[in-house]
């Protein structure tokens, strides 16, 4: 086999195991029967509520926070429906632009938020996204705030029984609401909670002693979820434990990280994460999360933690402030924030910035190539701005990109071009000196030279590609603007796979293809751009190598039918324009195209066959 044949088979070797090693990491989910069948086994499982994993409490005991609202006992069953758990308790309501819920009044949680902007499927009528829910409901997920007692604090700390005072009738962005409650000892707390247009809450806890001993308080802020979440399961995206914590930078964990393995729980909630300054903690999902976000000037204490209530775990990301002792008459206030709704890039960017949150940009899972794909994000949605559409400004940003790349992409069709130019020498130095291959390569560098030839340069187009690839994967699969973003026609969901397929003639036969049949088309388009491209070209004396050239395309086209459509479009435009380029390239320098005389060969052979 030639030394460029060789080459080019190794890179299409090459380029195919790291897009198939990417479809399988990237869409191969080992996890998710396990975690459907863990799902369905807590359905039951959390009937029996018990008590939330406590906080680190300082020496001398105290009330922990996190028990919850309505305790039940084997053989009780839950509220019949999500509405009947609401109306089990007194509630305040909340009422945003973005969302709408209510505040338990007993216990004071913030457990009742719906999205009123993001629905479960694209579909007209679909229910809205459900983020925060009670403790006494199927899937409960909620925010907690308060003191921790440091030893006897007389009258005892609010918990999650107590019922709160208010003096309002709903929080709104407009209108924060004050909840007071004053214990047995005299001693007061109130709590002040306000809300903006978005997805931030703000909470102020002020405790006044007016017991007449001297008290400690440790303020606390907690996001607490019960059951095993149905996680994605992608290795592409983070679900899970998530936050910043002081130097020690971005911390991530799988909810089975934390739940399976002992000495790993003990290492996350060890004293190095003690006392940091600066940070968050949390609980992220694909496009939602919550998040304590404490005062980014006094330190805390950040952890993570997973126990089991009959038989279904909960999960808890909490943070703990310092101590605060008030002799009697005197006062203390913690001011604590919680993120919760979707992962919007300019929202969460925006609150990094005005609270000096330390990377809070961080929260959406930008990957290991931030600085590439962050600044792809900005560039679709400022294109989105301008047109009102991703799938379009998915074509521009494509063609930027080539622009970008126009005089690399130049010089490496161009010596391909010449490699082609000089085809007739090369062909007779390996006939000359087809027994001694030292002196072959020789004479072969010798006219690479004279001719001002790269021989690696053919490759350029491909590995510039890879990494644009990714990067747009990534940002079609973890930004929410992408979610459910139509493009024209059949695609009204960029971020999912094209949903036509070959195999029912695009919707003409009534049968539900499956997964692996579901080859739509853009794929088909993507795969007819690759064919062409690859046939632009003289076709290798090498059958091996002619077979892989041959059949890539169709492999493609399998494996990049279940990507999101957003990107197999990307992947089809840029072939088109490439074979644009390399047409215009290869005319220019005098090179034959190659694509009419190979398809009547294929073609020719396929009679041949059929004939024989």
């Amino acid at each position: 086999m030639r030394d460029e044949d060789s080459r080019n088979l190794i890179l299409a070797i090459v380029l195919s195991v790291i897009v198939f090693v990417a479809w399988t990491y990237f869409y191969a989910a080992p996890q998710a029967q396990r975690e459907a069948e863990l799902a369905a086994q807590q359905q039951t499982a959390q009937a029996v509520d018990a008590a939330q994993p406590n906080l680190p409490l300082p020496s001398g005991g105290g009330i922990a926070p996190g028990a919850p609202t309505q305790t039940l006992v084997p053989g009780q069953s839950l509220p019949a429906t999500r509405e009947a758990a609401l109306a089990a308790a007194p509630r305040l309501p909340i009422s945003t632009p973005s969302k709408e819920g209510s505040i338990n009044l007993r216990g004071a949680r913030i457990d009742d938020l719906i999205l009123k902007d993001y629905f479960e499927t694209p579909e007209p009528g679909s229910d809205p996204i459900v983020l925060l829910s009670p403790s006494n409901t199927a899937n409960p997920y909620y925010a907690e705030f308060g003191w921790i007692g440091g030893g006897e604090v007389p009258g005892g700390v609010p918990d999650s029984q107590t019922v709160w005072e208010t003096d309002a009738d709903a929080l709104t962005p407009q209108s924060p609401v004050t909840l007071t409650w004053t214990n047995e000892a005299g001693i007061v707390f109130e709590r002040e909670i306000s809300v903006d247009q978005d997805a931030l809450f703000t909470i102020e806890d002020r405790a006044l002693n007016q017991s007449g001993e001297p008290i400690t308080l440790y303020p606390y802020g907690l996001v607490s979820r019960h059951g095993m979440p149905n996680v994605l399961g992608y290795f592409v995206i983070h679900e899970g434990f998530i936050g910043v914590l002081g130097d020690e930078g971005l911390q991530e964990w799988g909810y089975d990280d934390i739940a399976e393995a002992d000495p790993l729980r003990a290492a996350v909630t060890g004293e190095v994460w003690r006392d940091v300054t600066g940070g968050w903690v949390g609980i992220t999902d694909k496009y939602w999360a919550t998040a304590i976000v404490p005062d980014q000037e006094t330190s805390f204490t950040g952890r993570y933690t997973a126990e089991s209530a009959g038989g279904a775990p909960i999960f808890q990301a909490d943070a703990l402030g310092a101590a605060r002792t008030l002799a009697p008459g005197e006062s203390a206030t913690s001011t604590k924030r919680l993120f919760a709704g979707a992962k919007e890039v300019d929202v969460v960017d925006g609150y990094g910035e005005a609270y000096g949150i330390r990377q809070f940009d961080l929260l959406i899972d930008w990957g290991w190539f931030y600085f590439i794909t962050k600044p792809m994000f900005y560039a679709l949605d400022f294109f989105f701005g301008v047109f009102g559409n991703f799938g379009v400004a998915i074509l521009i940003v494509t063609v930027l990109l080539k622009i970008l790349f126009l005089p690399l992409a130049n010089k490496s069709y161009a010596s391909m071009a010449k490699m082609k130019a000089v085809q007739p020498e090369m062909m007779a130095i390996r006939e000359r000196w087809g027994d001694d291959r030292m002196k072959q390569q020789q004479e072969l560098m010798d006219l690479y030279k004279r001719e001002k030839i790269n021989p690696v340069a053919g490759c350029w187009p491909v590995l510039i590609q890879i990494p644009v690839f990714f990067a747009l994967y990534k940002v079609l699969f973890v930004t929410i603007e992408m979610r459910h973003a139509p493009f024209f026609g059949w695609v009204q969901d960029l971020a999912a796979p094209d949903p036509t397929s070959i195999f029912n003639l695009f919707g003409l036969i009534p049968w539900e293809t499956p997964a692996l049949l579901t080859v739509g088309v853009w794929p088909i388009v993507m795969g007819l751009t690759m064919f062409v491209q690859m046939k632009m070209n003289p076709e290798p004396p090498d059958p091996v190598q002619k077979a892989v050239f041959t059949w890539m395309p169709v492999i493609f086209t399998f494996m990049l039918a279940s990507f999101p459509a957003g990107l197999v479009i990307y992947w089809a435009w840029n072939n088109f324009l490439s074979v644009l380029q390399q047409g215009f390239i290869m005319r220019r320098h005098g090179v034959k195209i190659e694509l009419w005389d190979n398809i009547k060969k294929m073609l020719g052979g396929g009679r041949a066959a059929a004939k024989g």
